[in-house]
């Protein structure tokens, strides 16, 4: 336990770099530029990560990584860093806070700690293995709420949710008593303080969800691909634990 607590350390570090990188150009004026895929990127996304590998570099050598802008650097092959250092890039260039800096560290190729850092809402969730998640250093839980009609839904875009699965997300729209799309990063943390009980997003890579699933599941949610597959994989959802099984059933709506 003493070696995660000593790297979660170590995350939670290479978030405040990636800060201090990014809140001085979020708050004056950049260039946005588009990705082969067509995502924006910006000066920030990219400085931000290569100091986080400088980071890296020094603290933990040998460890590999993983950045969503700078591909992959192997390692020893049983630790990796998984970064994405502005999840929510369309955010970000709008200047609506709920964009973040996500850290994951994998040990034999599971997750064993993430962090989210909502740097402009002032908001870290932060979790290790065993060790249970954390708001601002303060222990945080998911809900209580046992009924969809009382849960709040969010999700990153209500059109591509709706178009990859049209009968399971009216079915969650119409029974959930709430449904926002504060979304990417922010959500999830919203999961696991307690403050939203489901967040979806049709499209993932594993950088956007490496740190989402140790965070999540110390907080006592529910986490997973949309089929119920515990692992990472090209989606997410999210819940608080009590409502998974039932978000999961709606959601094969529209399965053969």
């Amino acid at each position: 336990m003493a070696e995660l607590d000593d790297l979660l350390a170590v995350a939670l570090r290479a978030a405040d770099i990636a800060r201090d990188v990014i809140m001085p150009i979020y708050a004056g004026r950049f260039d946005v530029e588009r990705k082969a895929d067509r995502t924006p990127v910006t000066e920030a996304d990219r400085r931000a990560e290569i100091a986080m590998r400088e980071f890296f570099a020094r603290e933990t050598p040998g460890f590999g990584v993983l950045g969503e802008e700078y591909g992959e650097s192997p390692g020893d092959g049983r630790h990796r860093w998984i970064v994405d250092p502005i999840d929510g890039t369309k955010s970000f260039i709008h200047r609506v806070p709920l964009f973040g800096t996500l850290v994951a560290l994998e040990q034999d190729g599971e997750p064993v700690i993430g962090v989210i850092a909502c740097h402009a809402v002032g908001e870290t969730v932060a979790a290790a293995l065993g060790r249970g998640a954390r708001l601002n250093g303060e222990p945080c839980r998911v809900s209580a709420v046992d009924r969809l009609e009382d849960a709040t839904l969010t999700m990153t875009s209500f059109a591509r949710t709706a178009a990859r699965r049209p009968r399971g997300y009216a079915a969650l729209v119409e029974r959930c008593g709430l449904a926002r799309a504060w979304g990417d990063c922010y959500g999830y943390l919203l999961v696991a303080t307690g403050r939203a009980e489901v967040m979806l997003d049709p499209d993932m890579s594993t950088w956007d969800a490496a740190a989402l699933q140790p965070i999540v599941r110390e907080a006592g949610g529910g986490f997973s691909q949309w089929d119920g597959n515990p692992r990472l994989g090209d989606s997410a959802v999210a819940t608080n634990g009590r409502l998974h099984a039932e978000v999961i059933r709606l959601l094969a709506a529209d399965l053969p």
